[in-house]
């Protein structure tokens, strides 16, 4: 203690001495400092105050002379000479100040880069991301100016004490940033944008979903007829919202939460609990959530960007549908050529995917949770609203494929739009889940995200990926639940006014005079006829097979492969249970040799519909069953006999799958065998 007293007053212009003997004296316990023996033997007749006043007046003394070398370093802007008196403050145990005047100190720097880059505001107009480019200039000076000075600042002063600095530095964020801010949302006119796209009204959208006995009697070239003309109340609405220009706002938001995204997660990691070492962990510290720029982003840039980006989405949608054509050149007469590529679509269809993978990127790039998942359910109620209901309308009021005449066939215009409707679904959901894949989202598995999916880079915190990741899990299941409900009903309907009706016709040609009670030498004579006509097959076959490929054929060349054979399914199970009916209709009326026959028709028939696939040759277990049960040996059908029903069937008891019960085996049995 003596030695520290001497070594002030031996050198008074050594302040780095000086600092460093109260330092040392700073470490002798409080008790000895205070003790009676030091006020004894310390003092002396220069300094007759006590050890601990001497130490604590030198300390103020220090602090005060320290504060003026430094500030006049900093007027200077002498970088070496304000370092040199910021490294003393904590010798002195005036840590707390040397940060907040550190922190002053980094914050001039920082006006001065703020106030530099504004000094061209009047270019604003002409530079489309002029203040999305000086908040970023902002965000990263801060950032830089951070990992400048924190080896410096935690190598003096300790781990962890540089968040006092950033403390300072945010508050000059809010400043300068709720400049910024305030003076970007005057120039660009975002309040007046966003009362405009809050007002519009979607005349399109509204206008296609009023009955049909409202919209009164479509003008040539009207919307009603699906021209993409547009009547004057369309126009004026265009022109009160221009859609390049909120695009334009939404990519300068984009921007600007792009970089507070950034800057938040960096400001939180420096201020992050030393002794938290999970890097799974997020929580944005209370400098940021009690600063007025963390408001000033959700009230200008948040909210607006979630408003107009539902607008965006929205009227994209309502453009696409404007602008919605049908492809060209398709025909049922497989005479004629088809010179476009599938999948056969709605152009709207391709617009709007294009539409929904832009916004979610964009949304992406924004980093923010809260942004997305915000984006991403405004996009699932557009969907399932405007594209699900447009497309839906469609199939009622203008591509219903509905004859014209009692019992006659739809016109072939009408059944091609149903169609090519009914494929735009189909490819509506096949696109999305394209996107979906794309991020590593898999709907097969809900939560779950591949291991090398974008979204981990953009949400390296697990909670907020998991939540992501259920956003577009919901988005995808909760489209597709709505389209699949729409295309089975719509299947339904192409099956019962077109293939149905067509059907029945070609089964009837196909089982004229049909006789399966032939004898031995009746069935002879007729395989000897089919032989000399050369034409070669079972002219009942052929002429099933002829009927079938002119019915399907035209459709199958139209339809996605995977409607199509959601189609063949419906007309499988639909001519599995007439034929079924056929062969039970048979009963009494059928002789050995004609079974035999009716087995190779029957046959013959399903493997024409099924042409390989095993699923839909599946739908006809049934009716193959009973061909097998009538065309036994009788060893074979005792053997039969004696097994229990299929629902008590032991597995392997005859090798069979059996669907029939044994009732209904012995019913085929002695029916149609007789």
């Amino acid at each position: 203690m003596r030695a520290w007293r001497s070594g002030l007053d031996g050198g008074p212009q050594d302040w780095e001495a000086a600092a460093g003997y109260i330092s040392r004296a700073a470490k002798v316990p409080e008790d000895i400092i205070r003790g009676n023996f030091a006020a004894a033997v310390v003092p002396s007749i220069e300094v007759p105050d006590p050890p601990w006043v001497t130490l604590e007046n030198a300390k103020n003394s220090l602090c005060r002379l320290f504060l003026r070398e430094f500030e006049r370093a900093a007027r200077d802007e002498d970088e070496a000479t304000v370092t040199r008196f910021f490294k003393l403050f904590p010798l002195i145990g005036r840590g707390d100040i040397g940060l907040d005047i550190y922190g002053r100190y980094l914050c001039q720097d920082v006006v001065r880069m703020a106030r530099k880059t504004l000094k061209n505001v009047a270019s604003a107009k002409k530079v489309s991301f002029f203040y999305a480019d000086a908040l970023v200039k902002l965000f990263k000076h801060i950032i830089q100016t951070v990992e400048l000075h924190i080896v410096l600042v935690e190598r003096h002063y300790g781990a962890g004490k540089m968040v006092k600095v950033i403390e300072r530095l945010q508050m000059e964020a809010d400043i300068q940033g709720g400049i910024i801010l305030d003076l970007w949302s005057d120039e660009r006119g975002v309040d007046r944008r966003l009362t405009d796209v809050k007002s519009y009204p979607f005349s399109f959208l509204m206008h296609s979903f009023l009955p049909s006995s409202r919209k009164g009697t479509p003008r040539m070239n009207s919307p009603a007829v699906g021209t993409g003309a547009k009547n004057a109340q369309e126009i004026e609405d265009e022109g009160v919202v221009d859609l390049r220009e909120v695009d334009g706002l939404l990519s300068e938001m984009a921007v600007m939460l792009s970089w507070w995204s950034s800057y938040v997660r960096f400001v939180a990691r420096k201020c992050k609990d030393q002794d938290d070492t999970k890097d799974d962990t997020f929580l944005i510290p209370d400098i940021l959530l009690k600063s007025s720029l963390d408001g000033k982003i959700s009230d200008k840039l948040t909210t607006p960007y979630n408003v107009m980006t539902t607008f965006f989405f929205r009227r994209s949608v309502e453009k696409a549908f404007q602008l919605d054509e049908s492809p060209n050149g398709l025909s049922l007469n497989l005479n004629k050529p088809i010179n476009t590529s599938p999948p056969f679509i709605i152009t709207g269809v391709d617009d709007i995917a294009f539409m929904i993978n832009f916004v979610i990127k964009r949304s992406l790039s924004v980093s923010c949770r809260e942004v997305l998942t915000s984006t991403i359910l405004a996009m699932d109620r557009v969907l399932g609203s405007d594209l699900v209901g447009m497309v839906q309308r469609k199939m009622r009021d203008e591509s219903y494929p509905k004859s014209l005449v009692q019992g006659g066939f739809p016109p072939e215009d009408k059944i091609i739009a149903f169609i090519v409707l009914i494929n735009s679904l189909d490819t509506a959901n096949e696109y999305l889940a394209r996107i979906m894949s794309n991020l590593g989202v898999n709907p097969d598995k809900p939560g779950s995200v591949s291991h090398v999916s974008p979204l981990r880079d953009i949400f390296p915190f697990e909670p907020d990926l998991t939540s992501v990741v259920a956003s577009l899990n919901h988005l995808l299941t909760s489209f597709t639940s709505k389209t699949t409900e729409l295309l089975n009903e719509g299947l339904q309907v192409l099956f019962n006014q077109v293939v149905k009706l067509r059907l029945r016709p070609i089964l009837s040609d196909t089982f004229r005079d049909v006789d399966y009670s032939l004898s031995e030498e009746e069935l002879a004579d007729a395989m000897r006829e089919e032989e000399v006509s050369g034409e070669g097959g079972d002219p009942m076959l052929r002429r099933f097979e002829s009927g079938w490929g002119q019915l399907m054929r035209p459709i199958s060349r139209i339809m996605t492969p995977k409607m199509y054979m959601a189609l063949l399914d419906l007309t499988g199970r639909h001519l599995a249970r007439v034929l079924e009916q056929r062969l039970w209709g048979y009963a009494r009326r059928t002789s050995a040799f004609g079974a035999i026959r009716m087995e190779r028709d029957f046959l013959g028939i399903i493997s024409v519909v099924a042409r390989g696939n095993y699923s839909v040759r599946e739908l006809f277990s049934r009716v193959s069953q009973v061909l097998m049960v009538v065309n036994m040996e009788e060893d074979e059908w005792e053997e039969l006999s004696g097994l229990p029903s299929c629902s008590e069937r032991r597995d392997g008891d005859d090798g069979v799958r059996w669907v029939l019960t044994r009732e209904e085996r012995a019913k085929a049995r002695s029916r149609i065998k007789g």
